[in-house]
């Protein structure tokens, strides 16, 4: 949007939102002009605070619970729930009337994340949201401070940037496009999270990071954040004279993150209540959880703080003399995080799994595996080979390497905001090199965690307009359709399945691929489905490519993919010769098109998101 003032960046995440801007009018080369929104917001009923983040958490109130007015806004007084820190905290006290972690229900492939399912664990009184909806209103909230405290600047006319995390499928990002455009979000561009954390170290270092990383150096971004942990790698190349960034790797979806850590944090806490002779139900071990975030942020902070009080509130009528007093140390936290989920493992580690029970509780699918480091070594060993063929490189890669080298390490996420546990993490990493004869990792130091992906997605839109430096890297995976082999019924055996590449690795922004040499058969007026497959280690396939083999980690299974073709004038169930198109759009997200051969339209083929539990297959 050529008339644009700002670019802003917005980090909508799990437990924390924030934006940032820069001013597309003011600056010069990679010196600008920028700043952070403090958000105005409900801190407690009737009372309106403005503050640099946003709590991504959605209160749903009893009709009779507060009094006229007290949910009132800057922008409305029809508001009926409660968005950010009076959401948080009272939802601490009531929490099967809280929605959190809509970040990570919203990638949930096993839910319909259009399905009014939050708070998950409501009784049935309890008006819920879906995910997509809580997301629009996280997202509304930020559009509306905007315009509240930037009335000369309206929300619509600038360019817009959210973040998403690097491992989310193209179905999750298409969910987080929607939620944007029913928002409000009009320029709308996608930026993964640990590329919006090196943009921000850049713009903060106003062009002297030339001085601190060199042509060959490999980066490891590792961004652990309230729902996902999430690792990238990006290379430094050097071409005519100038040095270029390329995103080479990202890792697979892990939802690993604070969540996971509050709730360890809260089953340490219940068994020291237990051995007491105090026993939590489950809805105090909710409000337990929360309260054990809480304590958490602040002991990892620099607050200072040795302890901090832990309130569970009583079911009774005697909510205040009833409520179960006990306290929460720094070294109990440091303790459970660190042993729990950054042990000192070897570069041969990989993360356990187990066989999940036939039936579960409707909850997220977090990793079976705690253990950060285990994954971070996975992913260093899945992506050795990430670099063999990236200009540059050839001939410097040790070719005897279990793992891929890497030379930096930008930290990202709250957690790590925890000296200690950034520290262990950086000599776990060093700890392989040196068992490898490979030179040690150094920190990238310097970025503001909690601020650092809504800064560096603004930057992002600044660098756009071609100021600045910018990440290349395209899609950070290859993506496939299954094709089903045609072959005689044989009994027991099911016909084999080939792979077909649709979108390579590596497919950039604003570029189209079509599939000349294949044809699909595609029923009419009623919907097919596909499966679909990506894969983030192979990146020598071209679209076209058809697989007949591949081991179990090279492609992992995704949403299905459907396609509704209306007859127009065919009759129903008629098979229709089509071909496939890949598009990267502008905004990051990919899309499919089927072509008839014999006509001119084109249909966009959808991701299926309403869960695996409500497919059916055609």
């Amino acid at each position: 949007m050529s008339g644009s003032r700002y670019s802003i960046g917005i980090d909508l995440g799990t437990t924390h939102s924030a934006l940032s801007w820069v001013d597309l009018d003011a600056g010069d080369g990679e010196k600008t002009r920028h700043g952070v929104l403090d958000i105005a917001q409900l801190t407690a009923p009737g009372t309106v605070e403005e503050r640099a983040l946003l709590p991504s958490f959605l209160y749903l109130p009893h009709a009779d619970e507060l009094a006229p007015g007290d949910l009132n806004l800057p922008w409305t007084d029809r508001q009926e729930f409660a968005v950010g820190e009076m959401a948080r905290s009272r939802g601490a006290t009531t929490p099967i009337r809280l929605v959190s972690s809509a970040k990570s229900w919203l990638c949930h492939p096993g839910v319909d994340r259009r399905a009014a399912i939050l708070p998950a664990d409501a009784p049935p009184e309890v008006a819920r949201v879906s995910p997509l909806e809580a997301s629009i209103r996280y997202l509304s909230h930020l559009r509306q401070a905007w315009d509240q405290a930037q009335p000369e600047a309206p929300f619509t006319q600038q360019e817009i940037t959210v973040t998403i995390p690097a491992s989310f499928d193209p179905a999750a990002r298409e969910l987080t496009a929607e939620a944007a455009r029913a928002a409000g979000y009009q320029n709308l561009t996608l930026l993964e999270e640990p590329q919006a954390a090196l943009y921000n170290w850049l713009q903060t270092s106003e062009g002297r990071w030339r001085k601190e990383v060199k042509p060959g150096d490999i980066i490891l971004v590792i961004d652990v954040g309230g729902g996902t942990s999430d690792f990238s790698l990006i290379a430094v190349l050097e071409r005519d004279g100038n040095l270029e960034l390329h995103r080479v790797a990202v890792g697979d979806h892990i939802l690993l993150g604070g969540d996971n850590m509050d709730l360890t944090l809260a089953h340490g806490v219940a068994r020291k209540l237990a051995a007491n002779g105090t026993q939590l139900d489950p809805w105090q071990m909710r409000a337990l959880t929360y309260a054990c975030r809480a304590a958490k942020e602040n002991l990892l902070s620099d607050a200072g703080a040795d302890a901090m009080p832990i309130v569970v509130p009583s079911r009774g009528s005697k909510l205040i003399g009833g409520s179960l007093r006990t306290e929460l140390t720094r070294e109990e936290v440091g303790a459970t995080i660190l042993e729990g989920f950054f042990p000192a493992v070897d570069a041969a580690a990989r993360p356990a799994s187990r066989p999940r029970g036939g039936l579960t509780r409707l909850g997220l699918p977090f990793a079976q595996d705690a253990a950060v480091t285990r994954h971070l070594a996975g992913f260093l060993g899945r992506q050795v080979g990430a670099l063999s063929e990236l200009e540059g490189y050839a001939g410097h890669i040790d070719p005897d390497a279990s793992f891929l080298h890497p030379t930096a390490v930008l930290f990202n996420g709250g957690i790590f905001k925890s000296e200690m546990l950034a520290q262990r993490t950086l000599d776990t990493v060093n700890r392989w090199l040196a068992a490898e004869q490979a030179p040690a990792a150094r920190m990238l130091a310097g970025a503001d965690l909690d601020l650092a992906v809504a800064r560096g997605a603004a930057y992002y839109g600044y660098v756009r307009r071609g100021r600045g430096v910018r990440i290349r890297g395209g899609t950070a995976r290859a993506y496939y359709v299954a094709v089903e082999s045609a072959m005689p019924a044989v009994p027991g055996m099911e016909p084999p399945v080939q792979a077909l590449c649709v979108a390579p690795f590596g497919m950039e922004e604003g570029t189209e691929a079509t599939l000349h040499a294949q044809e699909f058969g595609l029923v009419v007026g009623e919907p097919v489905h596909f499966r679909f497959f990506g894969s983030s280690v192979r990146r020598q396939d071209e679209i076209g490519a058809l697989l007949d083999f591949w081991q179990p980690d090279e492609l992992q299974e995704l949403d299905e993919i459907q396609a509704t073709l209306p007859s127009d004038g065919r009759q129903p169930g008629e098979v229709v010769q089509v071909e496939l198109h890949a598009r990267v759009t502008e905004a990051g997200t990919l899309e499919l098109l089927a072509a008839p051969r014999d006509g001119a339209q084109r249909w966009k083929v959808e991701f299926d998101v309403r869960g695996a539990s409500e497919d059916s297959h055609a």
